[in-house]
């Protein structure tokens, strides 16, 4: 199947849909380095399940959207600042999201974004508010630019991405895919490492791109301090984090939560950096029901057990 492609001037964003053609819109909007395709297929079709018609595309700089050129930086120094300026800005992958919508034909959405994918989606619901029907932000780094945000990243977990040396040969790349996939997923549950696998070799044969991840990274630096503005948003809202996320501390997720008017956070025991398997049916319904919701505030829950989500 022939893959289609939406335009942000000479920028191609390629993308693909689940799902009826007549169901609620739903955009996914993928976080920092992975294509489209670790948004599982088996989460998708939960989600088109539900009601919705899914559509998911690979950011700039990833897959088969268009890629820049830039000299290669180590994460370290791009979190710090301390690197050329960037290729492209915040405001560039959000209008490369806005172009999807376009291309699809949709006037509004549900939007669904993970890690920079959910910072992505909050500002698009800031810019474009009319084309918002609703925001799911998932494991989302925080609200208070670069600075503020680095303090939520667990450096533990940065160090140990860094200190990985990998052959610059296809084995290497994948391996290097399999692993940084990995060590974001909570150990409170099996990895399905046969899918882990056959996704990094397919994201390899797709794209290869070694700056791509330090300029998505340094683009992400742009977005600023965007508090006051999420204090403005009115649109239905679900902040959702793992309560075992090894990159980003889940004080990010409440710090989003309390600036957006209204929204409802879920913190997901056996959950990290990622969407397992065991979780899929419990986060699609919550999805579609943040969707369906008017509710400004529901009343706060508290959960138990390690399967059932916590409501704050």
């Amino acid at each position: 199947m022939t893959t289609p492609f939406a335009r942000n001037g000479d920028v191609k964003i390629a993308y693909e849909t689940f799902g009826p053609s007549d169901g609620e819109p739903l955009l996914l909007i993928m976080g920092l380095t992975f294509q489209m395709l670790w948004w599982p297929d088996g989460f998708c079709d939960q989600l088109a399940e539900r009601g919705f018609t899914v559509a998911r595309f690979d950011n700039r700089d990833a897959g088969l959207s268009t890629h820049f050129t830039s000299p290669a930086s180590g994460t370290v120094r791009t979190l710090l600042g301390r690197q050329r300026g960037p290729a492209y800005r915040m405001n560039d992958m959000v209008t490369d999201a806005t172009a999807v919508l376009d291309a699809l034909g949709w006037d509004s959405a549900h939007l669904l974004g993970e890690s920079l994918g959910a910072t992505i989606a909050q500002m698009v619901a800031i810019r474009n508010p009319d084309r918002v029907r609703s925001l799911v932000s998932a494991m989302a780094g925080g609200t208070g630019g670069a600075i503020g945000n680095l303090r939520n990243v667990k450096i533990g977990t940065l160090l140990r991405l860094a200190r990985k040396k990998y052959d610059d040969t296809r084995e290497g790349g994948v391996q290097r895919l399999i692993d940084t996939y990995t060590i974001m997923c909570s150990t409170g549950h099996p990895v399905d490492e046969e899918w882990v696998r056959v996704t990094a070799e397919q994201s390899w044969d797709r794209d290869h791109d070694p700056g791509a991840t330090h300029r998505q990274l340094a683009a992400s630096r742009t977005a600023g301090d965007i508090r006051a503005r999420l204090r403005q948003l009115r649109v239905p809202t679900l902040v959702i984090h793992g309560e075992d996320d090894p990159w980003i501390r889940p004080r990010a997720a409440h710090a989003i939560a309390r600036a957006i008017p209204g929204a409802r956070l879920v913190v997901y025991p056996g959950m990290g950096h990622e969407f397992p398997q065991h979780l899929w049916a419990t986060i699609a319904r919550d999805v579609w029901e943040a969707c369906q919701s008017t509710a400004r505030r529901p009343s706060p829950e508290k959960a138990g057990g390690r399967s059932t989500p916590r409501l704050v």
